[in-house]
């Protein structure tokens, strides 16, 4: 098991594994053969980026059994996803900004990350399983109001993408058997979201099998599995901080 991050030092960007407060630096390509330097620097002197380099981050809705029989949805045949832009994502510490063009509500959604590390096309559940690289935790901001706004069409990519919305880190942890794992967020210091993954209709692995067929999967790729009950919004001042054990705790606030 390790915890890969991507960092920013001296005004280079580098990757390693952390190891209590202490970066190992490595070289090469974290999804191929990373090669460790030798070289360590202190966690606190660096600045955390986004762990994985996503092309695209593709995300789940309706897939949590709980959050379904809250708002009255059945099983979906297949996973129902959409694609946040990549100019959304931000980072472990990182400040999510409101909207200047909106004034209405903001919520939170914690979520587990997939981070896909090899290219991944038309796979089965086992073969998917082969192209994860490792987890990592997701805070999946929406501007809920505008979902609905015109209601000839559903605004999904605007409402999920606007800058800072895409939230993702601190690390991406590899060898952890994701059915085993739990999503807990906590908003000012109050835990509003504490769900397992197998409350998830559809696990990691048939995810990636399932979005592989309709579109290539790429190294770095981030898929949000989906969230639980207990999503809530934010006011500015807000920290936000979504932790799943073993991967770590992502924190951000919300501000103006």
């Amino acid at each position: 098991m390790a915890q890969w991050i991507r960092f920013e030092h001296a005004g280079t960007t580098g990757f390693g594994t952390l190891s209590g407060d202490t970066v190992a630096v490595h070289t090469g390509d974290m999804f191929g053969e990373p090669a460790a330097s030798g070289a360590t620097l202190p966690l606190d002197e660096v600045a955390l980026l986004p762990p994985a380099p996503a092309g695209k981050m593709v995300a789940l809705w309706n897939n949590s059994r709980a959050m379904a029989e809250k708002t009255g949805q059945s099983e979906p045949a297949e996973p129902l996803y959409f694609i946040k832009a990549n100019g959304s994502y931000l980072g472990p510490g990182g400040t999510i900004r409101k909207p200047r063009t909106y004034d209405g509500k903001v919520v939170f959604e914690g979520e587990l990350g997939i981070v896909v590390g090899r290219e991944c096309r038309g796979v089965d559940a086992a073969g998917a399983a082969a192209c994860i690289f490792g987890y990592t935790c997701v805070n999946d901001v929406t501007a809920v109001g505008i979902l609905g706004k015109d209601p000839s069409f559903p605004q999904w990519t605007r409402a999920k993408s606007f800058d800072t919305f895409g939230v993702f880190g601190p690390a991406v942890a590899t060898g952890l058997d994701p059915l085993s794992l739990s999503i807990r967020t906590v908003l000012n210091g109050q835990e509003r979201q504490s769900y397992p993954v197998t409350d998830l209709f559809f696990p990691p692995a048939r995810i990636v099998s399932a979005i592989s067929q309709d579109m290539t999967l790429h190294p770095g790729d981030v898929i949000c599995c989906g969230t639980s009950v207990g999503v809530g919004s934010m006011k500015p001042g807000s920290t936000v901080e979504v932790t799943i054990d073993g991967i770590g705790t992502l924190r951000n606030r919300y501000e103006e």
